[in-house]
C-alpha cells in the first residue's frame, strides 16, 4: 500500500543509498534533486486525493453495495441556501449528511437543530475552514475538532464520529490529530465541483455521468446554483430508481457515539 510512511522510508532508503554510493562513484548532484522532486510530487498528489489513504483512511464509497443506493453530503454550511436544501430533501424523501463549519454553527445554530430534527446527519468540517488548515500543527487542528465537534454536541447530545478535511486534502498533522480526537475521515467519490464553478449544466452532467451503486456525492449548500443542481439531480435519482440514503447506512458506520 502506497503511504506517507511507507514512501518516506524509500526515499530516505533511496538517497542514503546515493549518498554512500558518492564515496565510490562520482553522482550527480542532479540525481539527489530528481529524487527529492519526485519525492515531493508524490507527497502533493497523495495529500490532495481523500481517496488516496495517503495519510489516513479515508471512506469514500461503499463498493459493495450492488443496490441502487447512493448518498449525498453537502461541506461549508450551515447558510441560508440550506434551509432550501432541506425542503428539496424532504420533498424527495432523501436522507444527506452536512458536514458543518463551527464558525457558520454559531452563525445559524437553528439550521443546524433543523438539519438533526429532519432526521440528517452532521458531521465535523473544522471550525475555520481556513486556507491555511493544511499548515496547521497538529495541536491546532485537534483544537479546531474539539470546538466543533461540542458546538454540534449541543445538538445531538452524542460524541460526533464523522469528519472530513477542508479541501479534503489530508497531511501528517491531521492523522496526528485524528489519532486524538477518534473521528473517522469522510471523503467521496462523485465530486460536483460546485465549489468551484456556477455552471449549473456542467455541475450536473459531471455528477449524473459517476453516478453508480455504493457511491457518495460531494455537493455545497452555500449557493443557489446548487441548489438547482440538487433539485435536477434528485429528479434524476428518481427517474432511475436510485434511493438517497445515509452515509451511516451506506457505509454502515456510527455518526454517533454516546
Amino acid at each position: 500500500m502506497i503511504t506517507h510512511k511507507n514512501i518516506s522510508l524509500f526515499f530516505i532508503f533511496l538517497l542514503l543509498l546515493l549518498f554512500l554510493l558518492n564515496f565510490y562513484i562520482a553522482i550527480n548532484i542532479w540525481w539527489f534533486v530528481a529524487i527529492i522532486l519526485v519525492w515531493l510530487g508524490i507527497n502533493a498528489f497523495g495529500s490532495s486525493r481523500i481517496s488516496s489513504n495517503y495519510h489516513v483512511k479515508a471512506f469514500c464509497n461503499n463498493p459493495f453495495e450492488k443496490e441502487k443506493k447512493i448518498a449525498i453530503t453537502f461541506d461549508d454550511g450551515p447558510s441560508v441556501f440550506t434551509l432550501e436544501v432541506l425542503e428539496l430533501l424532504k420533498k424527495y424523501n432523501a436522507k444527506a449528511t452536512f458536514f458543518c463549519i463551527g464558525k457558520n454553527i454559531e452563525t445559524h445554530p437553528e439550521i443546524v437543530k433543523q438539519i438533526i430534527a429532519e432526521g440528517h446527519l452532521v458531521g465535523n468540517h473544522s471550525y475555520s475552514h481556513s486556507k491555511f488548515f493544511d499548515f496547521y500543527n497538529a495541536k491546532k487542528i485537534t483544537e479546531e475538532l474539539q470546538k466543533t465537534d461540542s458546538l454540534l454536541e449541543k445538538f445531538t447530545s452524542k460524541k460526533i464520529n464523522f469528519f472530513r478535511p477542508p479541501y479534503g486534502v489530508t497531511t501528517p498533522s491531521i492523522r496526528r490529530a485524528l489519532q486524538l480526537t477518534g473521528h473517522k475521515v469522510i471523503g467521496w467519490n462523485i465530486r460536483s465541483l460546485d465549489g468551484g464553478t456556477k455552471n449549473q449544466n456542467l455541475i450536473f452532467n459531471r455528477i449524473i455521468k459517476r453516478v453508480s451503486p455504493g457511491g457518495i456525492v460531494l455537493l455545497h449548500d452555500t449557493g443557489s446554483h446548487s441548489v438547482l443542481v440538487l433539485e435536477q439531480f434528485l429528479q434524476f435519482l428518481q427517474q432511475n430508481n436510485y434511493e438517497v440514503i445515509s452515509v451511516e447506512e451506506l457505509l454502515n458506520l456510527k455518526a454517533y457515539e454516546d
